[in-house]
């Protein structure tokens, strides 16, 4: 699910719930929408979107006017060095 698909589910009140799950040193979240997919948002590419650090994706996540996550950190490892694919 890109961003003007999330873009488009948010506005439509289609979002039942999002998670922040951090894995190693990588951050992606996940869409939950009112049906009861579970959606990982992606980038335009169909990439998974990442990011470094917590905050940066729960910025990215509010300023589309989602202002509630769950928070998964069981894998987190902060100072993991990432591996370049």
């Amino acid at each position: 699910m890109n961003n003007k698909m999330l873009k488009g589910l948010v506005e439509a009140g289609a979002v039942k719930a999002v998670s922040i799950v951090a894995n190693g040193s990588v951050v992606h979240a996940e869409i939950f929408t009112l049906s009861g997919d579970k959606k990982v948002i992606t980038t335009q590419a169909g990439t998974i979107k990442t990011w470094g650090t917590i905050d940066s994706a729960a910025k990215w996540l509010k300023k589309l006017g989602l202002g509630t996550m769950k928070l998964e950190v069981g894998k987190w490892a902060p100072n993991q060095k990432g591996l370049l694919l």
